[in-house]
């Protein structure tokens, strides 16, 4: 077993994304079909992550991505300057009808019974034309990054962004970077590229050169096809079959330090019970169950992992680094959009078990 050797010299960053931006459009409880009108959130796995460590935990962050000169490249642009991420643009021409696009998302939020509904329209994305050789990793890295992470989803948009991920993880591990990868294993991502077989070639290869896994059940099986049993034969919120396959995915990837996830038990759209899991080291974490009345679910595994990962960063012990990506992920999902409103103080107090009586 080994820990992170995470850096502790001076860096220009503390984390540096790699993924593809989207805008999300969201008309609230109202179904889409019926939306007269909705907000529009800056979104994407990846970016996710740097943008909820800059904002609630006053990192240094980056994220390397496409970008469209047009409207609404410009607006995307807006809210990742709001939310102090420094960027690191591949630019493509728009050519007024058929793109390049930034990747439109519509989800509604649901309400009780009812579920959340979401769709794309991923067509022609700029995200998915980024391939090896993009970015001048040299430069990046060498003015000194402490992390590097990366996801599944943009894994998927094409057959040369896995490529650019495993360029990128490797310039990473040469430059001293910690590296991570959030599974995020979707099916319909994958079928037009060659479908699960594809994808666990790919993210095998990936795999390989990462230090920290985030993934539940699911993304363990059909991104990796590690063996587990069936992910609906037992609760949602039991460890143990989890701890079971993360040692199973060890074995097959040794280079593998750290693995985490969050174990959501849904109720209701509005109603679940909420905790994570941590291997790290060789050793099990568990964090408190607690039940959440979530506003908008979207973005809390990536709210959880940027609270591990600051704890991580920050030098916090495995327990308390996982309960304050618990307690920020949980705070997530309490906000509308898919990025963090949180402040560092309220997600330290939750972390240590605090209640939610009025603050005066």
């Amino acid at each position: 077993m080994a820990q992170l050797s995470i850096r502790q010299d001076a860096c220009e960053l503390d984390f540096l994304s790699l993924g593809a931006l989207v805008h999300r459009l969201d008309p609230g409880i109202i179904p889409f079909r019926k939306a007269k009108s909705f907000d529009i959130h800056v979104s994407g796995g990846e970016y996710n992550v740097a943008a909820n460590l800059s904002d609630c935990f006053g990192l240094k962050t980056g994220v390397a991505t496409a970008m469209v000169n047009n409207g609404i490249g410009e607006l995307v642009q807006a809210r990742v300057r709001e939310m102090g991420v420094k960027t690191f643009y591949k630019h493509y021409e728009h050519d007024g009808v058929r793109g390049p696009n930034i990747a439109t998302v519509y989800s509604d939020r649901g309400l009780g019974v009812r579920p959340p509904v979401v769709f794309y329209n991923r067509a022609n994305e700029a995200g998915g034309l980024l391939q090896p050789g993009d970015f001048d990793w040299k430069t990046i890295f060498g003015a000194g990054v402490r992390w590097f992470h990366s996801g599944g989803i943009f894994a998927a948009l094409s057959s040369t962004t896995s490529e650019l991920i495993i360029e990128g993880m490797q310039a990473a591990k040469a430059a001293g970077a910690v590296t991570s990868f959030d599974l995020n294993y979707r099916a319909k991502l994958w079928s037009p590229i060659g479908g699960t077989a594809k994808a666990q070639e790919q993210i095998s290869k990936i795999v390989k050169n990462v230090d920290m896994l985030v993934g539940n059940e699911e993304d363990l099986q059909k991104g990796l096809g590690i063996e587990g049993q069936d992910v609906e034969s037992a609760s949602s919120l039991d460890p143990d079959s989890f701890f079971k396959m993360i040692e199973r995915a060890v074995e097959k990837f040794p280079n593998v330090k750290m693995v985490a996830t969050t174990l959501r038990e849904v109720h209701s759209t509005n109603r679940h019970d909420w905790a994570a899991v941590l291997w790290y080291d060789g050793k099990r974490y568990v964090s408190p169950t607690c039940q959440l009345d979530v506003v908008d679910r979207i973005g809390g595994g990536d709210g959880f992992a940027a609270g591990l990962i600051y704890g991580m960063l920050a030098g916090k012990e495995p327990e308390q680094a996982l309960r304050l990506g618990w307690a920020h992920g949980a705070l997530l999902t309490t906000f509308p959009g898919d990025t963090t409103m949180a402040k560092l103080p309220e997600v330290e107090t939750l972390a240590k078990g605090g209640s939610a009586r009025v603050q005066r």
